[in-house]
């Protein structure tokens, strides 16, 4: 008689085998209860990220360690080519201290507004202090990628500049292996040229001159690389960077800091506003935030001081600044007292967005010295002129805007850098010391919108 004839005793015969291997099952994997509970005790520590800046999965069991697109993390949307290089663990290098800089909200604004304003603390990178931090090293690996550069070769990094990219130049070109030669003019703050000559670097200081002479800071520093290349008398080349037409100082914002802002904000950007004097950063992060994170409704908004004529250029599509008429201009360059940004021309850098900046904000040195000691006695922020600039234009912008909309702009550099100028003339004008409105936009006077 079979065992099939006989339910009752297939069914127990079942439950015994059934039972065998539930032992043998459980006596198998007891080694494995430590590291189980080991999983369940990290299970909802944060997970480290990989190259790109996503999060990374956690291991299998069976397949070993995964890497997959976290589409719940804030940096689900990553351009191609985008990358974040400031790690979570340990980083080699300065440059390594370059990127992920914190996205802060600025209270006194906010209050002001009615409106959420943010801004990237980008006197935070850790080589130089500013964002030209990110152009300088995409600048570097750009010239060694194409075999221009070779550390220990002797070669020579020449830059004309207004303080900022020469001071991240100069501090990378030691990590890396290179001497820097910096051209800049002679009507900037003088604590610039002293940062760069104690970083090591041969400092240039010349008259200012228009753009067309060969004597302007920015030709002088082409020259000065020929000139080096063509007389080495060992292999060593003599490298211009190029900083205001190089497309690596766009592509530095456009595969950092845009994809860093969008992270940050889980993609809530309503305006973008920041200043250009080589135009990489509003260009770059419009480019990231508009054609890469496909952000259509955004409002990119140039910041621009007076004497520049980008102002016209965007509002009206004319390169031009009243202080252009003649005998009212008071230096060859652009009239303001603000560093670093404002320009009377179009870089191949600003060109690369400009199609993608809606509109402009011009900014006066009066808004932008009482914005600078509005943030000290308010926030606690000791910024330069520049980022004083994009703060004004940022109110104006987030004036304009719905109520909860959400303004992004940049700290560009510290106040330590503009002491002798900028600082000094806040001084001048009693800022530091004379009872002053209450009211942000009364201090300004700027209108609020109905």
């Amino acid at each position: 008689m079979s065992l099939s004839d006989h339910p009752r005793a297939y069914g127990t015969a079942a439950i015994a085998v059934a039972f065998a291997a539930g032992v043998l099952v459980t006596l198998g994997f007891k080694d494995l209860y430590p590291d189980l509970e080991r999983r369940f005790q990290e299970r909802n520590r944060p997970r480290p990220r990989g190259p790109n800046g996503v999060r990374q999965r956690r291991s299998s069991i069976f397949w070993g360690p995964v890497e997959l697109e976290d589409h719940e993390s804030n940096n689900a949307l990553v351009v191609p080519g985008a990358r974040i290089p400031r790690d979570e663990g340990i980083s080699n290098g300065i440059e390594g201290c370059i990127g992920r800089t914190p996205l802060i909200r600025i209270p006194s604004l906010c209050e002001a507004t009615g409106r959420t304003i943010l801004a990237k603390a980008e006197f935070l990178n850790g080589a130089g202090n500013s964002p030209k931090d990110r152009v300088a090293l995409s600048m570097i690996e750009a010239a060694e990628k194409d075999g221009i550069l070779k550390p220990g070769r002797g070669d020579t990094i020449y830059e004309g500049t207004v303080g900022s990219t020469g001071i991240s130049i100069a501090a990378l070109a030691r990590a890396k292996g290179y001497r820097a030669h910096i051209c800049m003019p002679d009507d900037q703050a003088r604590e610039k040229s002293d940062l760069l000559h104690h970083l090591g670097a041969t400092v240039e200081r010349v008259p200012v001159q228009p753009i067309a002479s060969p004597d302007h800071f920015v030709n002088l520093a082409r020259r000065r690389a020929a000139e080096h290349t063509a007389s080495s008398a060992d292999s060593s080349v003599g490298f211009f960077a190029d900083q205001f037409e190089s497309p690596a100082n766009y592509l530095a914002h456009q595969r950092t800091t845009g994809p860093e802002i969008y992270a940050q904000t889980d993609g809530h950007v309503d305006a973008f506003v920041a200043g250009a004097g080589t135009g990489g950063t509003i260009s770059g992060v419009a480019k990231y935030l508009k054609e890469d994170a496909k952000l259509k409704n955004l409002k990119v908004v140039l910041a621009d001081p007076q004497g520049s004529g980008l102002y016209n250029k965007i509002r009206h599509g004319v390169m031009y600044s009243h202080t252009e008429k003649e005998g009212t201009r008071r230096r060859q360059q652009v009239d303001t007292i603000v560093e670093g940004i404002g320009i009377n021309r179009v870089t191949e850098n600003l060109e690369a967005g400009r199609d993608l900046i809606d509109t402009a904000v011009r900014v006066s040195d009066e808004q932008a010295c009482k914005m600078a000691r509005w943030l000290v006695e308010h926030d606690g922020i000791f910024c330069g002129s520049s980022s004083a600039v994009n703060c004004v234009a940022a109110v104006i912008t987030a004036l304009n805007l719905p109520p909860g909309s959400q303004v992004v702009t940049v700290l560009c550099d510290s106040g330590t850098r503009h002491l002798s100028k900028f600082w000094k003339q806040i001084a001048e004008m009693g800022l530091e010391d004379e009872p002053k409105p209450d009211n942000l936009l009364t201090l300004l006077d700027i209108k609020k919108s109905n």
